[in-house]
């Protein structure tokens, strides 16, 4: 590949394909969150009694979705004890 141009991607495979990269690295990890987690999270707020900020970033949505995810037991290995 020539020197000057401009590529995207990487030269070295990334472990997960980056499924597990931290939201924090996204690089639209600063655009306000999606309709679908806006949705999601006002469920999974709703159910755990929380409040939170509407003009959450996708990093940040995505963070607090995990969090509460795990608290409410919607993912296999949550915090909640299943029936």
């Amino acid at each position: 590949m020539s020197e000057n141009q401009e590529t995207i991607g990487s030269s070295t495979p990334e472990p997960d394909a980056g499924l597990n990269r931290d939201p924090e690295d996204w690089v639209t990890g600063d655009e306000p969150m999606t309709a679908a987690q806006r949705s999601y999270l006002d469920t999974l707020a709703r159910e755990a009694g929380e409040e939170l900020p509407a003009d959450l970033s996708k990093a940040e949505a995505s963070k607090h979705i995990d969090r509460l995810q795990q608290r409410s037991g919607r993912v296999s290995g949550g915090g909640a004890e299943e029936k």
